[in-house]
């Protein structure tokens, strides 16, 4: 299939992605057996993958685009600065049928500065406007942007608007913001998760003045009752931690946030439906708890929940571990729990 734009008609990716929810790339976490887990939950959410840099896929010698089928609606998230390399890459994804490819401008770590992307190609928005023009011109899905509302000194509103400008200008139309500028020196990544004052009147002023873009938002988001609040201001919202430590919030975005009368599935109905895709990994040589680190915070905020992490977290490592392992930990949760 060549997907080379040879004319001048506008460019018009081959799917529309409903954005109203969605969880953030989080390093280590929102591997494929998490989105898998996630999934189950919630049919309409957008599932990022990990960052994963141009470098690894081409020259690295894993299959860095694996994913299952049923994690659609899937975004590959890239780490690059490269416009050639990002095209490439941006092809290999939708050769592969992911839904949409963005590009990382909010990492502020050492190391991805090293590499020249992340949040300090905020201070190079032609450069990531040269990028999304050369993903578009290979890719018919959507190639979208997550960035910062600014990093160091540069945090004005109209360093923002700069950088939406210039890139929107190359076609992008869809722009999720951490609304925490990042400090690319003296804070690590943790700390620029939380000491960076949050400024969602930013975000929404943003909408207001590019109405006809999808904003998304992103940043301390804990609640679906937050998320509806952020909804009357702005496209989306995109959460990160919380949606991992507390996975089970997932069970009614379908619901609360995207006017679905689909059932919402109880815990325990949740975790029937993994264990045949636990059984699976193993079968295939995994390990248990590649897929059970992920589920640990299940039942986070109920009675007894403190015995299925630490059941789950002494015994799902060892050798030979199975899906015994998963109902164990159930068993001695429901003894424990208060009656």
């Amino acid at each position: 299939m060549n997907l080379q734009n040879t004319d001048s008609k506008p460019y018009t990716p081959r799917v529309t992605l409903d954005r109203t929810f969605s969880i953030a790339p989080m390093l280590d976490w929102t591997d494929r057996h998490y989105r898998y887990f996630a999934r189950l939950m919630s049919a309409n959410t957008l599932l990022y993958t990990e960052m994963v840099t141009t470098g690894a896929i081409i020259y690295g010698s894993g299959d860095y685009l694996a994913y299952n089928e049923e994690e659609h609606p899937l975004a590959l998230q890239l780490g690059g600065s490269n416009p050639k390399d990002l095209a490439h890459c941006a092809k290999l994804a939708a050769d592969r049928g992911y839904d949409e490819v963005n590009i990382n401008v909010g990492c502020p770590s050492d190391r991805v500065q090293n590499g020249r992307f992340g949040a300090c190609l905020m201070g190079e928005p032609e450069l990531v406007a040269e990028s999304v023009d050369a993903m578009k011109q290979v890719a018919d899905i959507p190639i979208t942007v997550k960035t910062r509302i600014g990093i160091d000194e540069q945090d004005s509103y109209e360093f923002l608007t700069r950088f939406v400008d210039v890139v929107s200008d190359k076609g992008c139309t869809d722009f999720t913001i951490h609304a925490r500028k990042a400090w690319l020196q003296g804070l690590s990544p943790k700390e620029n998760r939380e000491i960076p004052p949050l400024d969602y009147d930013r975000v929404y002023q943003l909408k207001r003045d590019y109405p006809h873009l999808n904003i998304s938002i992103n940043g301390g988001v804990t609640s679906l009752e937050q998320a509806k609040e952020h909804l009357q201001h702005v496209d989306g919202v995109m959460v990160g931690r919380e949606a991992y430590h507390n996975p089970y919030i997932l069970s009614q975005v379908d619901q609360l946030l995207c006017h679905s009368d689909k059932p919402q599935l109880s815990r325990e109905e949740v975790i029937e439906l993994m264990l045949p895709y636990i059984e699976r990994h193993i079968q295939q040589g995994g390990r248990l708890n590649h897929v059970t680190r992920h589920m640990i915070g299940l039942f986070q905020g109920l009675p007894g929940s403190r015995s299925w992490r630490r059941y789950l977290s002494e015994n799902a490592h060892k050798t030979g571990a199975g899906i015994e392992v998963v109902r164990g930990a159930i068993a001695l949760m429901n003894e424990n729990a208060p009656t």
